[in-house]
C-alpha cells in the first residue's frame, strides 16, 4: 500500500506573476499522466526544505498536459512556491476534496460569485460550464476586488466579456481614475440580476465575510439556500482527514468539502471561535 504522505515530483515549466502578491504556476509530471481532477478540488503542494500547502487547482479540467494553481504569497511556504521558478521540482499529492455541482446544474442557470482570489477556485467550474455552454441556461459571473489592481486574470476576463452568451459584471470596493465600472462590494450587484430563483444555482468562493452576504443577497432574491453552494479552504495540513486541523464542526474541510452546500454550513460559519 503506497504512503498518502509521499508527493508526486512535478516539474514548473511555467510560472506567471498575476498580481504583485500573487503567481500562477503551471506543472506537468516528472514520471506518468496527471490524474483526473473535478472544479472545485485541491492538490497538497510541497516545497522541498519548506513545507506543503493545500491549493485550489485553478486551471482547464479538459487540458490533461498541465496542472494550474494560482497561489498567493501569505507564509513561508506560500511564498516559497509562488517564488518558484521554472525549472523547478514540487512535490505534489491530490487531488483532493468535494468539487462544484457543474453535472448537477446542468439545464439550470449558473451564477458565479468571486471575491479577489477567490476567482482561482471557480475558473475551473466557469471553464467548464463556458465550453458545455449549450448544457446550460444563462450564465452569470460576479467578481469583485478590493481594487482594480487587485482583478486577476486580466486577459481572460476580457475575452469572457466579449462572449455574448456570459453575462459579467465587475467591481471594486475602492475606484482610481482610471476605473470606470462598478464601484462597491459584490453582494450590491445580485438584486440587478433578475434570478430564476428556481432555476438557478449559485456558486460562490471570497472572503467568508463575502460569501455570507452574498449568500444572504442570493437567498433574499429567492434562491433557495441548498442551491448555493461555497468553498471553504481553513488550516488544511494532511488532506486525507487525518490530523484535525481542518475539523469544522462535524465536518473535515479536507475530505467533506471544501465545496458546501450552503445551508449545511450557514450556521457554523456564524459561529466565530469555528
Amino acid at each position: 500500500m503506497s504512503d498518502p504522505f509521499l508527493p508526486t515530483p512535478y516539474r514548473v515549466t511555467s510560472a506567471r506573476q498575476e498580481l504583485s502578491d500573487v503567481t500562477t504556476l503551471e506543472l506537468t509530471p516528472e514520471h506518468g499522466a496527471i490524474p483526473a481532477f473535478q472544479p472545485g478540488q485541491f492538490n497538497m503542494l510541497y516545497a522541498f526544505g519548506v513545507g506543503e500547502a493545500a491549493i485550489s487547482i485553478s486551471g482547464d479540467p479538459a487540458d490533461p498536459t498541465r496542472l494550474i494553481h494560482t497561489i498567493r504569497s501569505v507564509g513561508a511556504v506560500s511564498a516559497a512556491l509562488a517564488n518558484t521558478q521554472p525549472g523547478t521540482t514540487l512535490g505534489l499529492r491530490g487531488p483532493y476534496g468535494t468539487a462544484w455541482p457543474c453535472a448537477a446544474s446542468e439545464g439550470q442557470d449558473i451564477i458565479f460569485i468571486a471575491g479577489g482570489l477567490g476567482l482561482a477556485p471557480l475558473r475551473p467550474a466557469i471553464r467548464h460550464t463556458l465550453a458545455n455552454r449549450a448544457r446550460y441556461g444563462r450564465v452569470t459571473l460576479l467578481y469583485g476586488a478590493r481594487d482594480p489592481s487587485g482583478l486577476l486574470y486580466r486577459t481572460e476576463l476580457e475575452h469572457w466579456r466579449t462572449l455574448l452568451d456570459v453575462d459579467i459584471h465587475i467591481t471594486v470596493d475602492h475606484a482610481d481614475p482610471s476605473w470606470h465600472g462598478n464601484v462597491g462590494v459584490v453582494p450590491r450587484l445580485i438584486p440587478r440580476l433578475g434570478l430564476d430563483p428556481l432555476n438557478t444555482t449559485a456558486m460562490v468562493c471570497g472572503p467568508e465575510i463575502m460569501m455570507r452576504y452574498s449568500a444572504t443577497a442570493l437567498h433574499d432574491s429567492g434562491l433557495p439556500l441548498e442551491r448555493i453552494h461555497v468553498s471553504l479552504e481553513r488550516n488544511m495540513k494532511c488532506a486525507i482527514g487525518l490530523c484535525g486541523h481542518c475539523q469544522f464542526g462535524a465536518d473535515f474541510i479536507c475530505k467533506d468539502g471544501p465545496v458546501f452546500r450552503y445551508d449545511l454550513v450557514a450556521p457554523r460559519l456564524a459561529i466565530r471561535e469555528l
